[in-house]
C-alpha cells in the first residue's frame, strides 16, 4: 500500500509536493491517533458509548470452518446440510452465522471515534478553505480562474490548502481497506481515486484556482454527515434527524446546483472561451463529470432515505449501513416487518416520540 502511494505520487513532477504530501499523510495519521485516544475516546465514554463486545457466536468448529473457508453467507443448500449435520434448526444456524458476521464488525465506540476525526478535519479544512476563498477574486468571478492561465502564481495559502487536502484523500483512499466497510465501498473508492487524480492533475497543470472551488464545494456538507453519525451513535435521535435534514439540503444544493452551475460551467465553457481548447481540457472535464455522476448516485440514495424518513417519521435505514439487521433471517419473528433503522430510538416512536417498547429499541441498534 505504501509502495503504491509512492508510485502514484511519482506522477507529480515536483519533489517538494511529494515530500510534503507524505509528511502531511503521516501527520494526519498521528493526529487521528491522538484525537482518538485523548479526545474522541473520552467523549464517547462520557456519552456512554463503550467498547463492550457485542453478542458473540458460540464456539463451533464445523460452522467456523465453513465461515472461514467456504462462505460467510450460506445459501439454503448449505443451511440445510449444516442443519442436518449438527442436528440444529435452520434458524439456529442462520442466527449463528449472523452473530459470527457481526462479531468481526467494529463497535459503536470505534465508529464514533472515526466519525469524530473526520468531522474535525472536514470542519477545519472547510473553514480554512472558505476563509481563504472569501478573499480570492475567483470565488466571486470564476473567469479569474482562467485569466493569465497557465502563468498563475501559487500563493502559500493555496499551496497549503491543496497539499493538506491531497494528503487527507490519499490517507482516506488507502485507509478505506482497513476502516469500517460500507455498502458503497466501490463508489467511495472511485470517488477518492477521482479526487486524488483531480487534485494532483490540477496542481501539476496549474489549475489550482478552480480546483480550490471543487474542494470547497465538496467539504461544505461532509462535516454535517459526520456530525449526524456521531449523534446517531450517541442515541440523540432528534438532533440526528435535524442534522441529517440539514446535511441533505446542503448536499443537494452544493453537489447538484452549485457544483454544475459554478464549477462545471467555468471548466467547460468559460475556460474554452478564455483559454481555448488546451491539451488537458478533455481529461480534466471528464474527471469532473465522473464526480458529478457520483453526486447524482448519492443524491438518489439520500433522497431514498429522506422519503423513508417522511413515511416513518424518522430517518430510515441508511444505505451505507455497516451492521446487519438484528432481525435478519428471523422470518418467524413478529417484528420482521419492522425494518432496522440506523438511528437508535430515543424518545418517541418517531422523530419526537417514545419507542413502543424496549424490544423495538433493541431492534434498532444499527447505525451508519
Amino acid at each position: 500500500m505504501f509502495l503504491a502511494a509512492l508510485l502514484l505520487l511519482s506522477l507529480c513532477r515536483e519533489k517538494r509536493i511529494k515530500l510534503t504530501v507524505l509528511v502531511h499523510s503521516i501527520w494526519n495519521s498521528c493526529l487521528a491517533s491522538v484525537l482518538h485516544i485523548f479526545i474522541a475516546g473520552p467523549c464517547a465514554r462520557s456519552l456512554h458509548i463503550h467498547q463492550g463486545a457485542g453478542r458473540r457466536a458460540q464456539p463451533n468448529a464445523v460452522l467456523e470452518k465453513v465461515f472461514t473457508s467456504i462462505t460467510k453467507n450460506p445459501d439454503s443448500r448449505h443451511l440445510d446440510g449444516l442443519s442436518k449435520q449438527l442436528d440444529w434448526e435452520v434458524r439456529k444456524v442462520q442466527r449463528w452465522f449472523r452473530h459470527r458476521r457481526n462479531q468481526d464488525k467494529p463497535s459503536t465506540h470505534t465508529k464514533f471515534c472515526e466519525s469524530m476525526w473526520r468531522f474535525t478535519f472536514y470542519l477545519c479544512i472547510f473553514t480554512y478553505g472558505f476563509q481563504f476563498l472569501w478573499q480570492s477574486p475567483w470565488m466571486w468571478d470564476t473567469r479569474h480562474c482562467w485569466y493569465g492561465y497557465p502563468y498563475q502564481a501559487m500563493t502559500p495559502g493555496l499551496y497549503h490548502y491543496y497539499v493538506t487536502e491531497l494528503a487527507f484523500y490519499w490517507s482516506l483512499m488507502f485507509s478505506q481497506f482497513t476502516d469500517i466497510k460500507r455498502k458503497d465501498f466501490l463508489i467511495m473508492f472511485i470517488h477518492h481515486l477521482a479526487t486524488v487524480s483531480l487534485i494532483s492533475f490540477s496542481y501539476v497543470n496549474n489549475m489550482a484556482r478552480v480546483g480550490s472551488l471543487v474542494l470547497c464545494v465538496h467539504d461544505a456538507s461532509d462535516f454535517l454527515l459526520e456530525a449526524a453519525k456521531m449523534t446517531n451513535y450517541a442515541k440523540y435521535q432528534r438532533l440526528c434527524d435535524f442534522l441529517f435534514i440539514v446535511f441533505s439540503v446542503a448536499f443537494f444544493i452544493t453537489r447538484l446546483v452549485i457544483y454544475p452551475i459554478w464549477v462545471l460551467n467555468s471548466t467547460m465553457f468559460e475556460s474554452w472561451a478564455i483559454v481555448g481548447p488546451y491539451p488537458s481540457w478533455w481529461l480534466f472535464n471528464v474527471l469532473l463529470l465522473v464526480l458529478q455522476v457520483l453526486h447524482i448516485i448519492w443524491s438518489y440514495l439520500i433522497a431514498r432515505i429522506a422519503i423513508k424518513a417522511i413515511l416513518r417519521g424518522k430517518v430510515g435505514n441508511d444505505v451505507r449501513s455497516d451492521i446487519e439487521s438484528s432481525s435478519e433471517d428471523e422470518s418467524a419473528s413478529p417484528t420482521q416487518g419492522f425494518k432496522t433503522s440506523p438511528h437508535p430510538c430515543k424518545g418517541e416512536n418517531g422523530t419526537n416520540g417514545h419507542c413502543a417498547s424496549a424490544k423495538a429499541r433493541a431492534q434498532n441498534h444499527n447505525s451508519w
